[in-house]
């Protein structure tokens, strides 16, 4: 395998380099027998990465430690729906056809899009190999799954031709518009508009594609609920809130009633509970708020996306 224009960035004379991490002699040695690469390559490529200590600092204090209110303000607001629709308009064609073949619904995969990058306007600010180089031999707790995504991220590279130096990505390494890990790169995106090129850092079509592509592999279940909103009589007949029971057993059993329409035919959901300042809200998640959950395993999250492609719906109607 061929590592394809490397060295084309200056580099900053403050940079602390990562080469001397302990862990990156070995790993160099699993990539030339593994996959072939050129140990000389190799050892120029982590002779250049950084070793970012904010990078450690941002992935021990997510955005979930805030609470649900300031959280979704940050992801469910007027600018956001706003954007979202504009692209939604700029690549209605690419929706409806993964719409059609995978069975997401156009809004969820706008939404995802826009709280993961704001339409593909901010897709990271960290360049990607040392944010994954960082990681995998400065973050013990979870360097096993980063070591695997630098892995990733180097095969990739060598697929695509990119600029090992010239990638940016979020501090944990997520790429492109649709903030794909490299391994998921490599496993779930498309080449959409097909052009011949799997590209999610810059094209909407493939990033579209691939969204939903994601979520069908991980159990999209077409035509299905995401999240519905309750009404709670008294909360101490709940129970254990994350096991999944029959709609019907929250209602009859746990003092849990529909708002709005009934809906019959419900599956079966869990209920999450989201504090506000004047009480709580209650809703029932369903398989494809877990689906959702997938992309990022936090209920905010998953609830943000919903709220979000739910009023962007609203608002196209």
């Amino acid at each position: 395998m061929r590592l394809i224009s490397l060295f084309f960035l200056l580099l900053s004379s403050h940079a602390a380099f990562a080469a001397n991490l302990p862990g990156i002699p070995q790993f160099i040695d699993e990539m030339v027998e593994r996959h072939h690469f050129k140990r000389a390559d190799l050892e120029r490529v982590f002779r250049r990465a950084e070793q970012r200590p904010e990078v450690i600092a941002a992935i021990e204090k997510p955005a979930t430690l805030k609470p649900w209110a300031e959280y979704r303000a940050n992801f469910v607001n007027p600018q956001r729906i706003k954007d979202g629709l504009s692209f939604w308009n700029k690549n209605e064609a690419f929706l409806q056809r993964a719409q059609r073949q995978f069975g997401v619904p156009a809004e969820y995969i706008v939404a995802i899009i826009g709280v993961e990058t704001m339409y593909g306007k901010q897709t990271g600010r960290f360049r990607t190999l040392d944010a994954l180089t960082t990681l995998a031999f400065d973050f013990p707790r979870r360097a096993p799954y980063f070591r695997a995504e630098l892995e990733a991220f180097l095969l990739l590279s060598s697929e695509q031709d990119f600029n090992l130096l010239a990638i940016n990505s979020s501090y944990a390494g997520a790429l492109g518009i649709p903030q794909f890990m490299p391994s998921n790169y490599r496993k779930y995106a498309l080449d959409y508009n097909d052009n011949g090129h799997v590209n999610i850092l810059h094209e909407p079509a493939d990033a579209i594609g691939s969204v939903a592509n994601y979520f069908k592999h991980y159990g999209w279940r077409s035509g299905e609920p995401v999240a519905l909103q309750v009404n709670v009589s008294d909360d101490k007949l709940l129970g254990d809130l994350m096991a999944a029971r029959p709609v019907m057993g929250w209602t009859s059993d746990a003092g849990v009633s529909l708002q709005g329409e009934q809906k019959t035919l419900l599956p079966p959901a869990w209920l999450l509970d989201l504090t506000l300042e004047n009480g709580k809200e209650y809703w029932l998640a369903f398989e494809n708020f877990d689906v959702i959950m997938r992309y990022n395993i936090s209920s905010y999250y998953a609830m943000s996306v919903h709220q979000l492609a739910q009023a962007m719906r609203a608002a196209r109607q």
